[in-house]
């Protein structure tokens, strides 16, 4: 389960919600995730340097709760880290889960566009 990246728990729950749509709806909610993310990763990075810690911590909050949605499960702990010590600490060391949030995001991205590509 550690190497988990996409919960297919989380995939059948959205499927449930449209079903019957050949996964219609299930392509367009990811195609949302796959475009929004990066915009939030990017604004991590602007407000990081631009010192604005509550853009930040709204901008990890973002990724945590798209990324549970999608059931990227393995982004939304460590958004969920950086939120949290962002809220604990402010924007000291964070760096590291930054580039930890962009290796998960590309993994999910990686799987997410597998499985709607079926």
């Amino acid at each position: 389960m550690a190497d988990l990246v996409i919960d297919p728990k989380a995939i059948e729950n959205l499927r449930a919600l449209n079903p019957g749509d050949s996964d219609e709806f299930l392509r367009e909610i990811t195609t949302i995730f796959l475009e929004d993310t990066p915009l939030r990763i990017t604004e991590l990075e602007q407000s990081l340097v631009a010192g604005d810690l509550p853009r930040f911590t709204r901008a990890a909050h973002s990724i945590k709760g798209s990324s549970a949605n999608l059931g990227a499960m393995a982004l939304r702990t460590t958004a969920e880290k950086l939120e949290q010590q962002s809220r604990n600490t402010g924007l000291t060391n964070v760096e590291a889960l930054i580039a930890q949030v962009k290796v998960e995001f590309a993994r999910a991205q990686s799987e997410l566009n597998a499985l709607v590509a079926k």
